[in-house]
């Protein structure tokens, strides 16, 4: 019995020993993304990351598994259950899987039959993506893979993985201190004092919601009630009716002499709330007068339906790009407003402007459907061939006015991968877009309106009339079942120059990313009201008020993190960009962050802004 007792307390001892070597693997690869155990997972980019920390090498297909369309966010308690089902794969497996292209068992593969498999089966690589991999000395040679070779650096690569982030954990006692599970996030919206530059491979995600922390919904917000609030401060402004209509820009008509240069774009919204829209290159050749404006752009709709998004508030931030490219220099943003119409008129010198797109997310965002039925795509005519409906087609056209950013009546290769990326997350290369040329009707190497419609037709034939893959293009490009489009809101961009001709470009098709947070924050920071929060001189809340838009940010500048309690209760005809009556927000130590965007709900009515933050 003792020698069992033994046994079994060595098993026990040994087991928890495995669950602590565990659970610090996980922690150390949580940890090597986000700034905490207490942080929430927000996109797949984030949920690829940690795992690739880990040692894994996630496919699209696992990290879609349990990133599905009602995940929002994934805690630590998550992806450590991730990690139990998800094991690093083992070297005899990748074995396993070469040996089925390299059927004499040679231990070699040649790069044109690797090339051809990656490129054509599975989760399709783009040649570049082969080639980085072929090019690779340590395992190729004479044209060909030394499979062996590749996987004894992929095991190698995986377990570096782990062990940096271990080390990075061991080294870091303060990350040691913070303990494991989930409560309320912090918010990747701060913005840290001096701003060091992100990771590239997830700076581009940002998430503008802050969920609660428990009860704050339910809790009493005042601070005269609520017991753990130590500080506050109350801003109040009032605006009336009239001044949602404030017409200060110079309209463009008075500059008919000036040379103008236009592009359109779009703003998606994600499942998970988040807002993406392309971003922008302007160049000056020299240095001149200008005038930018932005505003929805009106596509043409079916009769007698509305168009949600001309509502939406839009913005443009302007950035000067400087020698590095890494900081973006704030230059000034569309505060000037004319009807729906934002503008910034003044003198920019020579040189490379960065033109990012903003929508508070007050009038874009996700609302409960109320269509009941689904609208019909295709049809078969009486010849038994497919055809697109009239709706579908109506749709199929606002969608090509929306895409074609230079207004051309054309489709570029470069205009056409926007759109494939929003759809189906991959880009057309030349060799797939000869292919188009010679099965769909082409002007000067562009797509026309009828070579779109026939390409969307020849899908639906694809699939025998099943429109599944049409509805997925669709709702990426925020249409509902009812074929209208109410998660996106296209706009239009017009740049006016008095010297010389500008020229500007869509660059990427994105989330804004930590240099639009930034530029937000320092613009509301440099033109708002300050308040200091009541005996804590560390904190200020700044409030600039734009027009139709009231913007408030945190800034933290103590050297520990800091809950500021947010109540809107005695808000008045507002909407507010986190969706919340009360919520709260945690702001990192020496950083700044946008505490809300707020508008009015009805803008034929006066609205009263009546915030109080407090510290908890």
């Amino acid at each position: 019995q003792k020698v069992t007792c033994s046994e079994s307390s060595q098993a026990k001892k040994s087991q928890h020993a495995e669950e602590a070597i565990f659970y610090t693997n996980c922690r150390a690869a949580y940890l090597a993304v986000l700034k905490s155990s207490l942080e929430n997972i927000k996109s797949k980019e984030q949920l690829s990351l940690v795992l690739q920390q880990a040692g894994r090498n996630p496919s699209r297909k696992t990290v879609d598994k349990y990133w599905t369309s009602q995940t929002t966010t994934l805690n630590f308690d998550d992806f450590c259950t991730i990690l139990r089902k998800e094991k690093p794969a083992a070297k005899h497996e990748l074995l396993e899987a070469f040996g089925k292209i390299d059927t004499d068992n040679t231990g070699y593969i040649l790069h044109d039959e690797l090339s051809r498999i990656l490129t054509t089966r599975g989760e399709k690589m783009t040649q570049d993506e082969v080639s980085a991999i072929t090019k690779q000395a340590d395992f190729n040679c004479n044209g060909k893979l030394d499979y062996n070779k590749f996987c004894d650096l992929y095991i190698k690569t995986s377990q570096q993985c782990c062990k940096t982030a271990r080390e990075k954990l061991e080294l870091d006692s303060r990350l040691k201190q913070q303990q494991f599970g989930s409560q309320a996030e912090s918010s990747s919206e701060g913005i840290t004092l001096p701003v060091s530059k992100p990771s590239p491979r997830f700076a581009r995600k940002t998430d503008r919601k802050l969920a609660p922390t428990k009860g704050d919904s339910r809790t009493p917000s005042r601070p005269s009630s609520a017991q753990s609030c130590k500080a506050s401060i109350s801003t109040t402004v009032s605006m009336d009716a009239s001044s949602n209509r404030i017409t200060k820009l110079i309209e463009p008509d008075t500059m008919k002499e000036w040379q103008c240069a236009q592009s359109k774009g779009c703003f998606y919204l994600e499942e998970d709330g988040e807002i993406i829209s392309h971003k922008y290159k302007l160049h000056l050749p020299q240095r001149s007068a200008v005038c930018i404006t932005i505003k929805p752009f009106n596509v043409r709709q079916v009769e007698g339906r509305s168009c949600h998004w001309l509502s939406v508030d839009t913005a443009l931030y302007i950035l000067k790009e400087n020698e590095t490219k890494e900081n973006l220099q704030l230059v000034n943003f569309t505060e000037q407003q004319s009807k729906e119409m934002f503008g910034w008129k003044g003198e920019l010198g020579s040189g490379v402007y960065w033109l990012l797109p903003f929508t508070t997310g007050c009038r874009l965002k996700k609302v409960k459907p109320q269509i009941t039925g689904e609208a019909k795509l295709v049809y078969r005519g009486e010849d038994g061939e497919l055809a697109l409906t009239k709706e579908f087609r109506a749709a199929l056209l606002d969608i090509f006015e929306t895409i074609d950013l230079d207004g051309n009546g054309l489709l570029s290769l470069e205009e056409y991968n926007f759109f494939e990326l929003r759809t189906s997350g991959e880009k057309c290369d030349e060799e797939a877009w000869s292919v188009c040329k010679e099965n769909f009707d082409m002007k000067k190497n562009e797509l026309t309106r009828q070579g779109f419609m026939d390409l969307n037709l020849m899908e639906a034939n694809d699939r025998e009339g099943d429109p599944s893959d049409l509805w997925v293009t669709l709702l990426s490009l925020g249409y509902n079942k009812a074929l209208e489009m109410t998660e996106a809101c296209p706009f239009v961009i017009d740049i006016y120059a008095e010297k010389c001709k500008p020229r500007i470009k869509a660059i990427y098709l994105e989330a804004g990313g930590w240099q639009l947070n930034r530029a937000i924050c320092k613009s509301v920071v440099n033109k708002g009201e300050a308040k200091v929060l009541d005996g804590c001189e560390n904190i200020i809340i700044y409030t600039y008020k734009a027009g139709r838009r009231i913007t408030s940010v945190i800034e933290n500048k103590s050297e520990n993190k800091v809950i500021i309690h947010v109540n809107n209760e005695q808000n008045k005809n507002c909407l507010s960009s986190r969706g919340l009556t009360v919520f709260a927000v945690e702001v990192a130590p020496k950083s700044m962050m946008v505490s809300q965007h707020v508008m009015p709900l009805n803008e034929q009515e006066d609205w009263l802004y009546n915030c109080v933050h407090s510290l908890l």
